[in-house]
């Protein structure tokens, strides 16, 4: 417990303090809790899109045996592209939001190549969408894992340590200056009573 001065100032000023930590723990606690459903949501869909992608993955391997070398520019085309990445806001945290992937229109000649090629670039491109969505997930996880970390960490500074505080501190003050106030009143009793003595030994 920090150093104390037992005076009126000192009482307002811990009495201050208390109203703005008990003032803002409410707010910490809600961040706190949406943090959390926030990321039990986060964890559910990254649940989710890894069974996807199990389950895509499983599909494109059965048919990935019939790339050769002349349909190799399936992968090229299918993994051109530029990711827009959006933001979002979360408890008062931003966090990055996967919009879309935008591939360049492949090129080749549909006469020479094999009719299930318009199927394996389109099977690709959803596998690296769903790849991207998924790193994507895990960018917010850490994120807002970190927000939590920190908020807890504020949540029990404020409830263990600065509110107990503030609190035993205005009882302190108050017992001292309630035993300054009760000295000060015997110690004028006191001088009343001898003025009021000499007085009368004046008067007789």
């Amino acid at each position: 417990m920090s150093k104390v001065r037992f005076t009126k100032g000192e009482l307002k000023r811990q009495r201050d303090a208390l109203r703005q930590f008990e003032h803002f723990l409410p707010f910490l606690l809600l961040k706190k809790q949406q943090l959390q459903l926030e990321i039990g949501r986060v964890h559910r869909e990254i649940d989710l899109k890894f069974q996807e992608i199990d389950s895509l993955e499983g599909e494109i391997s059965e048919w990935a045996g019939l790339l050769n070398e002349d349909t190799k520019e399936v992968a090229i085309w299918a993994k051109e592209g530029n990711a827009v990445i959006s933001s979002t806001n979360i408890a008062g945290v931003d966090i990055p939001v996967f919009e879309r992937i935008d591939f360049e229109e492949p090129e080749y000649d549909l006469f020479s190549t094999p009719l299930w090629i318009d199927i394996a670039i389109i099977k690709i491109r959803e596998l690296v969408v769903f790849l991207e969505q998924e790193k994507i997930m895990k960018e917010q996880l850490k994120i807002l894992e970190h927000e939590l970390r920190i908020t807890t960490q504020r949540v029990n500074l404020f409830e263990k340590i600065k509110i107990p505080e503030s609190r035993e501190n205005i009882r302190l003050i108050r017992i001292y200056l309630g035993d300054q106030q009760a000295n000060a009143v015997g110690r004028s009793k006191i001088a009343k009573s001898k003025i009021e003595a000499m007085v009368l030994e004046g008067v007789a």
